[in-house]
This record gives C-alpha cells, sequence and structure tokens, in this order.
C-alpha cells in the first residue's frame, strides 16, 4: 500500500492565553480531538510541529516539512508568531494545499478570507467540547478533500506569493529527495512512540529504552532537534538527572543555547545536587539561570526554578546555620513573587511563594500570604475552566486548601490530583511543600495532624 500524503500542523502547543482575555485556549484539546482525525479522515498522514518543544528555534526539521510535505494546515488563532513566520515559508514554496483555520472572535492582524479561511467555535469559556471538536473535524476533512481533488485538477494557488507573483517558481523540490524526507520523518515519529514507551516503564526497564535509542542518535548535530528535546523530557521523567545532564553537554550549541534547554539543565544539576550531595552542581544551576534571567528577563519558570533553587539551600542550611537558612529563605520568597509578578496566569511560582511565606510566618509574611492568595486561586480557577487540569492545576488547590486550613477541600483535590499524576516526581514535590507547611506550622503550635495521612498519599504515588 503507498504511503498516505503527509499533512503538516502549524499551531501552538499546550495552553495559551486568549487575547480577548478569556480562559486560555487548549491547542492540545483541538488537535487531538479535531485536526487530528479530520487529517486522518481525509486520507492524509498528520505530522505537527515540535516548536514548544525546542523553545520557537526553526531548525533544519521544521524547514524541510515546510517545504516537503504534500499538505499543511495552520492554525491562526492567537496570532502566534511562529505560525505566521511558517505560513510564509509554506507560501513561498507551495502554490495550494495550504489550509488556514481561525478560531471565530479571535483577533487576527489582518483580513484571512482571502485565505480561504475555515473558522471555527471554540465554545463556551473556550472549553472546545465534543459539537465544537465534530463541527471542525467534520468542516476540516471536507475542506481537505476538495484540496486533494484541486490538485488533481491543476486549480488556482491559495498562496499570495503565486497569487501576486505569476512567474514565481519555486526550487526543485525533488533536488531535496523527498523519500529520504519522508523515510525521516517515519524514524522520528517511532522513536517518539519508543520515548512513550519507555516513560511508561519507568525503572530500569524505562532507562535501558531511553538509553538504546540515545546510542542509535550518535552525534546530536545531524539530529532533529524535538527527538532530542524529547529524550531530554524523558530521561527527566524518569529522574535520571545525570543522563539529562550528559545529553545537554553533547547537543550542538544553536539548541544548547534555547532557554528551554537551559532551564532543563539547571532543572537536573539542582535534582542531582539534592540526590548526590553536589554542592557545585547546584551552584552551576543558580549561574545558569541567573544568566537567563539577565537575557530575557523575569519570567515565571526560570525564577520558579531559581526559587526551587533557593528553598533548597534553605532546608539544607536551616538546622544548623540558621542566619544562612533565612537568607536563602528571602531570596526563594523573592524570585517566587518575581515569576508569578511576571505572569499571574502560572500558578506555580505563586503557590510556592504562599507556601514559603506561611513557613516563614512572621506578621509581614502573613499579610502578603493573604493578599497573595486570591490572585493565585483565581488563576487557577481560569485555568480549571479554560481547559482539561493536569496534576498542577489540583495540586495547586490542594495547597490552597492546606493553607486555608480546609480538609475538608483538601481531600476533594486530592482525589483528583492523584488520578492525574503523570511522572513520579510531581507528587514528591507537592509532598514536600505540605511537608514544610506541617513542620513550621507545628512548631508554632497549631494542629497538623490532620496533614498526615495527605501527606502519605501523596508519597505513596510517586
Amino acid at each position: 500500500m503507498p504511503d498516505k500524503p503527509l499533512c503538516f500542523v502549524l499551531m501552538p502547543f499546550g495552553s495559551k492565553p486568549d487575547p480577548g482575555g478569556r480562559p486560555d485556549i487548549d491547542f492540545d484539546r483541538i488537535w487531538n480531538a479535531a485536526i487530528r482525525p479530520a487529517i486522518e479522515d481525509a486520507g492524509l498522514q498528520p505530522i505537527r510541529a515540535d516548536e514548544e518543544k525546542t523553545g520557537g528555534i526553526i531548525h533544519k526539521a521544521m524547514f524541510e516539512r515546510l517545504l516537503l510535505c504534500e499538505y499543511a494546515i495552520a492554525d491562526l488563532t492567537t496570532a502566534n508568531a511562529n505560525v505566521f513566520y511558517e505560513l510564509g515559508v509554506r507560501h513561498t514554496a507551495r502554490p495550494f494545499t495550504t489550509q488556514a483555520i481561525f478560531a471565530k472572535n479571535q483577533p487576527i492582524p489582518f483580513d484571512v478570507n482571502f485565505l480561504r479561511s475555515l473558522p471555527y467555535e471554540l465554545g463556551d469559556h473556550n472549553r472546545f467540547g465534543d459539537e465544537e471538536a465534530d463541527a471542525l473535524r467534520r468542516n476540516l476533512a471536507a475542506r481537505l478533500l476538495a484540496l486533494r481533488q484541486r490538485v488533481k485538477q491543476d486549480a488556482s494557488a491559495d498562496s499570495p506569493v503565486f497569487q501576486l507573483l505569476g512567474e514565481w517558481q519555486p526550487a526543485d523540490l525533488a533536488r531535496l529527495k523527498t523519500d529520504v524526507f519522508r523515510d525521516r520523518v517515519q524514524v522520528s515519529e517511532g522513536r517518539r512512540e519508543r520515548m512513550i514507551s519507555a516513560r511508561a516503564k519507568r525503572g530500569e526497564e524505562g532507562l535501558a529504552g531511553l538509553d538504546a535509542l540515545r546510542a542509535e542518535l550518535g552525534d546530536l548535530e545531524a539530529e532533529e532537534a524535538g527527538v532530542v528535546i524529547d529524550l531530554l523530557l524523558s530521561y527527566r521523567a524518569l529522574k535520571a538527572w545525570t543522563r539529562m545532564i550528559d545529553l545537554y553537554e553533547a547537543m550542538p550549541v544553536t539548541l544548547a543555547r534555547q532557554i528551554l534547554a537551559r532551564e532543563q539543565l539547571a532543572f537536573a544539576l539542582n535534582r542531582r545536587a539534592g540526590a548526590e550531595d553536589r554542592p557545585q552542581d547546584r551552584a552551576r544551576a543558580l549561574q545558569v539561570l541567573e544568566d537567563v534571567e539577565e537575557e530575557q528577563g523575569p519570567s515565571s519558570e526560570t525564577c520558579g526554578l531559581i526559587g526551587r533553587i533557593y528553598k533548597d539551600l534553605w532546608d539544607q542550611a536551616r538546622g544548623e546555620k540558621p542566619h544562612v537558612a533565612a537568607g536563602h529563605l528571602d531570596e526563594a520568597i523573592a524570585a517566587y513573587v518575581r515569576g508569578f509578578e511576571a505572569d499571574p496566569r502560572d500558578a506555580y511560582p505563586g503557590i510556592n511563594a504562599l507556601t514559603l511565606l506561611d513557613v516563614r510566618g512572621d506578621d509581614e509574611s502573613q499579610e502578603l500570604r493573604d493578599a497573595l492568595l486570591p490572585v493565585v486561586r483565581f488563576a487557577v480557577r481560569q485555568r480549571l475552566r479554560g481547559k482539561t487540569p493536569d496534576y498542577w492545576d489540583y495540586a495547586t488547590m490542594l495547597e490552597l486548601a492546606v493553607l486555608d486550613s480546609d480538609p475538608k477541600t483538601v481531600q476533594k483535590y486530592l482525589g483528583r490530583a492523584l488520578a492525574k499524576v503523570r511522572e513520579v516526581w510531581e507528587p514528591e514535590t507537592t509532598a514536600r511543600n505540605l511537608g514544610l507547611i506541617r513542620k513550621a506550622r507545628a512548631e508554632r503550635g497549631e494542629d497538623v495532624a490532620w496533614l498526615d495521612d495527605v501527606i502519605a498519599a501523596l508519597k505513596e504515588s510517586s
């Protein structure tokens, strides 16, 4: 049976802010519930871009997909800069077979009607329910089938470059060896499936699968950036900190300089420092993150990681060096607050700031905690309204309930969080935070016995 034509999809990843101020838009839901099945319904093979995992770097594999995939879909919702750039590249290479789509009532920087764009509904609170998914799947599949028919009939161009410059002719794509490209795409997709399988197995069996794949990759200079980052995150899922660091050190400079890769290096260094008593790792991690913050300014992710390092330093010093520990605690709180202020939609640095303010416990800390808590709660509730909640959404609501000393609500969100655990270190992190709150409150003479079962349940699931 002949290979199906490839359809490359240019779209945002994960949950992205709605420019109109409504709840976040879950693009993974749109992809899984509508776009991917529509492509398959039209007899095409879906391939999704990977800019989220590569930190936005436009690499060789991305250009190959833009130039060589027979069909492409560009979701222009939220006016994502990467998507528009990639659409421009695509329009210089292919006269037709590119379908633009966008969510209704979303601001787009220019009139997309001339692109024969397909609008779709997001539903109440941007939830993108089954009704909206079915409609987009049906309509998009029909558009793709029509595109396939137009190609056979040598129809007019849908690229504005070809429409306006009739003499424009792309380079000879045959010289790029499309058969080799197709084989490489299949290999990349197969490797991703193997990584998913290894992460599910966990333990030594999972690591053996990832190590075998790493050996196959060899020199990373010639490898697709998305596959390398996938492998880095797969090692993280299995808590293989040294393997993460070694993989980073082998990355080509262009990939290693990406903020996402540097943040993950710092994450691994700090975790290894805690597991193996390597203070030099923690110092290096802090330097990596401070360099990133100096270059790009504060962000919720970078400042959250800085806060975690200072929190670990505080935890390490508080028994024997109380004054040093107090300084580290101040730095941790400042970093978490800085991260939350940089992006109040990301509750992670916010909840960690609240936890440490509760631990510090003085009047000034309690006042700031009480002012910050409703803002963090609002951020999480907005995420719960606008997308399929993940572990961290429920874990944050759990921690907020603990800070409110509300055992009934704690039990409600404990069950929901445990049902969403993806990686073993997630409940470990939550258990550790709750342990810090428990110890500080116990030292202040508060009743904390009700927290013991909650912490134990989190530890058992890790």
